[in-house]
């Protein structure tokens, strides 16, 4: 069975270019011209691995399209397709839950790679639950729990706290953790990453110990 990756754009040409350079991939095509569209196709394929989802579209446009999409389907994979490359957009974008930015105009094969390296990433496997003392965090409902309370993460935190689960006991550099948790052609530098980390290390409270730095390299989630 093919994979299904689902393309939405508001310009049909676009549409198509990368629709056949997809189906050549190998891939399954869906389509949709707009975000509520969109919502409606996955709604119906649940089955859908990646989603390249362009930002300035009529009717629901793709911030709004890409918080509905996560609040119900977190693990599918989403790289946003634009023209916008402002460093707040694009950290907008990843605190709503977007794995990945490709800007306009792209070449196909980038973005093929991309595709591929965010549905390898969405892939990797991680414990159900991870039960450390009286933290816990369950990644099939993307719940943590600090003393049985409930705390709220943003979709990166998210993802920032199941690479370091993923990874416990081992020395990330930032770049490394910026590769793989931002993606490989992020824009921002690793001040992004220390920016996170300050914020998940605070809703963490006691068990921010966890999070060592790593003097010069990075750091280690140490359990």
């Amino acid at each position: 069975m093919k994979d299904k990756i689902l393309v939405v754009d508001d310009e049909r040409d676009l549409r198509l270019v990368i629709s056949d350079f997809l189906i050549k991939e190998g891939y399954e095509v869906l389509e949709a011209s707009n975000g509520a569209k969109a919502l409606e196709v996955v709604y119906e394929h649940e089955d859908i691995k990646c989603i390249v989802l362009d930002v300035m579209m009529p009717v629901m446009d793709g911030w709004s399209t890409l918080r509905e999409l996560k609040k119900s389907y977190p693990e599918i994979p989403v790289i946003m397709l634009t023209a916008r490359t402002q460093i707040d957009d694009e950290v907008f974008g990843f605190d709503l839950g977007a794995d990945d930015y490709v800007p306009k105009p792209f070449v196909a094969a980038r973005l093929m790679a991309r595709i591929k390296a965010v549905m390898k990433k969405s892939h990797m496997v991680l414990e159900d639950l991870f039960d450390y003392e009286d933290l816990k965090y369950n990644k099939v409902a993307c719940v943590l729990t600090v003393e049985e309370m409930p705390i709220e993460l943003t979709p990166k935190e998210h993802e920032l706290l199941q690479y370091f689960i993923l990874n416990k006991n081992i020395a990330l550099s930032r770049e490394k953790i910026l590769d793989n948790v931002w993606g490989y052609d992020y824009f921002g530098d690793s001040r992004t990453v220390d920016t996170h980390i300050k914020r998940l290390r605070l809703k963490l409270g006691d068990y921010s110990r966890l999070i060592k730095t790593v003097r010069g390299l990075g750091y280690r989630f140490e359990v």
